[in-house]
């Protein structure tokens, strides 16, 4: 393999002869194989790094600190990672020591490498131009990458929602096909009052809706960033008005509100805005888990469970049980969940390690936030188009569940009494009658009342029947 020697505060390396990366990024993908995911996993986040790193080098240039020529070149080099090129040179691992510099140091070394050709000159060839001297500059690992980070999580969000949404609007589709089916309502896995399917689909919809507001709410805190504080917020290294003016220019490139954060210091060793995203995302995981539990009792049989709605089958459910049908989907959703509310537990516990003016933990909780995102996304794509759009309902086995339920007995508590209606109740749990012929064999109500009060009309929303 052909080689070129590099050279760092530890010496002398050979890096491959092709290779954009230089000799820090190898030395971090030597040293750190934790997850076996690299920074090319998530593409969001290089992204990011590509448009402030360009955002930087627009206003070095404007403030006279870098000529326009190595300007222009960090630039179309960046332009080149925002377009999509070159990801696969992201090769150190999302888990690593250094807070983030390791991920910074491989976009330096890229887009310098990149930029250099551009200029007409061989890789790692820095003398004339430079991953620390001039990509770096004005810039510390300590706000270019936590900034960076807040931008991916954003345009993973970006990519996220649209899922959410297609899975909110599928639910919704589903209500109104089951409008019309009235089925028995449980709390307590024990009956309870009737109400329909459509209604118990409206729900699922509802819940999911809410968490994209709440997701748009946790990106507008990931708007105040800390580029420009560069080591701890005390602006070190960078001329007087640089913060604010390169916030400005990312926030162009970007196309997203950012400002810069009111307090550098402290917005740099704060990680809140993180733990409330990740937050979010373990409320809407806890959402999607129990629906899916739902489902899977609501489909539960064929011959022996609750059966009152059919999921679409996807593959054979036993190796030893033949014409099982698992109902895998909901399952695969459940377990991602599962991650979802692990993963915010590491975020939580790396928030809380950050010490004095730096968190070094941030690789963790950037990981673990946009892997959420990546696996949220991929599980409501699976959940809608291999589950909820194929739900079919069984209209005899909800009216059935009703007709038997003594939990209609509710309806009838106005009128009865209670002590009546407990006493029906639990005649006909011992029995096997039904509420309404045992209410019309003791001349409680006429059948004619009975039919009126156990009516859809009467029991599935407030009452306008007068008996």
């Amino acid at each position: 393999m052909n080689t070129r020697s590099e050279y760092d505060l530890l010496g002398n390396m050979d890096v491959p002869a092709d290779a954009l990366y230089g000799i820090q990024t190898l030395r971090a993908a030597q040293n750190f194989s934790i997850t076996g995911v690299p920074i090319s996993h998530f593409p969001e986040l290089i992204k990011a790094l590509a448009m402030v790193k360009a955002a930087a080098a627009r206003t070095n240039q404007d403030m006279k600190l870098l000529t326009t020529e190595k300007a222009d070149a960090i630039v179309y080099a960046c332009q080149d990672l925002i377009q999509g090129q070159y990801h696969d040179q992201f090769i150190v691992d999302v888990i690593q020591g250094g807070a983030g510099t390791s991920t910074n140091m491989n976009a330096n070394e890229v887009i310098a490498n990149i930029a250099l050709m551009k200029l007409g000159h061989e890789k790692g060839e820095y003398k004339f131009l430079h991953p620390n001297d001039d990509v770096n500059r004005s810039q510390s690992t300590n706000d270019a990458y936590p900034t960076a980070a807040c931008l991916g999580i954003q345009f993973a969000a970006d990519n996220f929602v649209p899922s959410l949404a297609s899975l909110k609007e599928a639910l919704e589709a589903k209500a109104r096909e089951f409008a019309h089916i009235v089925k028995m309502g449980r709390t307590q896995l024990q009956d309870a009052v009737p109400m329909t399917l459509g209604q118990e689909f409206d729900a699922f919809a509802v819940t999911l809706g809410e968490d994209i507001d709440r997701i748009s709410e946790a990106c507008a805190l990931l708007c105040e960033v800390n580029l420009g504080g560069t080591a701890i917020g005390t602006g070190i290294n960078t001329p007087e008005g640089y913060a604010k003016l390169v916030v400005e220019k990312l926030a162009t490139i970007s196309t997203k509100p950012l400002v810069p954060a009111s307090n550098l210091v402290e917005a740099t060793s704060d990680m809140g805005a993180f733990v409330f995203f990740s937050g979010i995302l373990k409320r809407l995981a806890i959402k999607l888990s129990k629906m899916s539990n739902d489902l899977r009792l609501l489909s539960s049989g064929p011959r022996t469970g609750l059966g009152e709605i059919n999921l679409p089958p996807m593959q054979p459910g036993s190796s030893i049980m033949p014409g099982k049908v698992n109902p895998v989907i909901p399952e695969a959703m459940n377990q991602t969940a599962y991650q979802v509310i692990a993963s915010d537990l590491a975020v939580t516990l790396a928030a809380e390690a950050g010490q004095l003016q730096l968190n070094a933990m941030e690789p963790m909780i950037i990981y673990n936030v946009l892997n959420s995102l990546k696996m949220l996304k991929e599980a409501c794509q699976m959940l809608e188009t291999r589950c909820i759009r194929g739900i079919t309902a069984n209209e005899a086995v909800c009216a059935g569940h009703v007709e038997n339920s003594i939990g209609i007995i509710t309806a009838l508590v106005p009128h009865i009494g209670y002590a009546n209606a407990s006493r029906i109740a639990n005649t006909a749990l011992h029995t096997g009658n039904t509420v309404k012929a045992l209410v019309i064999e003791e001349n409680l109500l006429t059948e004619e009342q009975v039919n009126i009060l156990l009516s859809p009309q009467s029991m599935l929303s407030p009452s306008k029947v007068v008996i």
